[in-house]
């Protein structure tokens, strides 16, 4: 009677040990590019948390942030206990891969870990009234450009390439041969007409929402979100879709310095959620485009039709663009000239 006993106690303790494990809160602490803030907070977290709690048991927690590629690539470099990164640019991917905070390789992930992409466009007032209808025409006098700075975001580089990529591309189509001086130029004579330098592509449609500038420069999505936030088409702005233009395409990594083995799985779940078709989804929901399953792109009727799109590839990766480009035409040739 006595072993009886002692084994129904038994059991019954090890039933409450795995009840109160299978119940215990866990946590996921995600830190995003600016952008991601939307589709992130009202559909994937709460998506993923109540999948994982329908498979396991469990209830969890994500601690977000977000605010520019280059700003939070920074802060996780600087102590912040990040266990997933969102980035607006695979260059930061590969910053924090270098200082030792990434381990895993993220381009053995699907789709070499992009989870999402975007082409880049540009925002106008009510009725074009500078008529500004391509890259271009952002280089006439008058014209007042909002453009993120391209040292704290992710976005104002994405942009950069898509002035300097776009002129490439007309150029050698042009002649035959893509004219590297020509596409220089334009972004020279953009720059000079830049007025403002907000930390972050929100930052920079924060602004454009005040009524400050003629023009920004940024993701299709946050200008279709910026629509939807003034009443859809009949709002005050308008999007002005350039003949070429680049595809921002957006890399996740785990922070493996920041995962204890035992947290491994939760964290892997996660980071694999985002390919789901639940998740791919959500982020077609909130404009940005499935790298997946173009169907759900061709089922949104807002997304623009770009004549001649291009991605980072078109310049060799980031490992090409960030020192040919972003620092050798932009930072040592035009920002260090005062753009004159």
């Amino acid at each position: 009677m006595q072993r009886i006993l002692i084994s129904i106690l038994t059991i019954t303790t090890l039933a409450s040990a795995c009840l109160i494990e299978r119940s215990a809160p866990t946590d996921i602490t995600l830190y995003g590019f600016s952008i991601m803030k939307e589709a992130m907070e009202k559909a994937i977290i709460p998506g993923f948390t109540q999948s994982w709690k329908e498979k396991s048991g469990q209830e969890v927690s994500v601690t977000s942030s977000y605010a520019g590629s280059e700003t939070i690539t920074n802060q996780i470099l600087s102590g912040v206990k990040a266990d997933v990164a969102i980035l607006s640019i695979e260059r930061d991917a590969q910053r924090l891969k270098e200082k030792g905070f990434v381990s895993s390789d993220w381009r053995a992930l699907p789709c070499k870990g992009i989870i999402n992409k975007t082409p880049f466009v540009i925002l106008v007032r009510k009725g074009n009234p500078k008529k500004i209808r391509d890259f271009a025409d952002l280089a006439r006098p008058g014209i007042r450009l909002i453009h993120p700075d391209p040292v704290s975001s992710g976005g104002a580089q994405w942009s950069l390439l898509a002035i300097y990529g776009s002129e490439l591309i007309k150029s050698e189509r042009e002649t035959g041969e893509a004219n590297k001086e020509r596409a220089a130029d334009l972004l020279k004579r953009i720059w000079a007409n830049v007025v403002t330098t907000p930390g972050s592509a929100r930052e920079g449609r924060t602004q454009f929402e005040t009524g400050f500038g003629d023009a920004l420069i940024t993701y299709e999505m946050d200008a279709l979100l910026m629509q939807d936030k003034q009443g859809g088409k009949g709002g005050e702005v308008e999007i002005a879709v350039p003949q070429a233009s680049i595809f921002s395409e957006h890399p996740v990594v785990m922070i493996d310095r920041n995962i204890s083995g035992d947290r491994r799985p939760l964290v892997e779940a996660f980071v694999n959620y985002l390919w789901s078709r639940e998740a791919q989804g959500a982020f077609v929901k909130y404009y940005l485009r499935s790298v997946t399953d173009e169907s759900l792109n061709k089922n949104e009727p807002r997304f623009a039709a770009i004549q001649l799109p291009f991605t980072i590839d078109y310049f060799g990766g980031w490992e090409r663009a960030f020192p040919e480009i972003i620092e050798g035409v932009w930072k040592n040739r035009i920002r260090s000239s005062g753009g004159d």
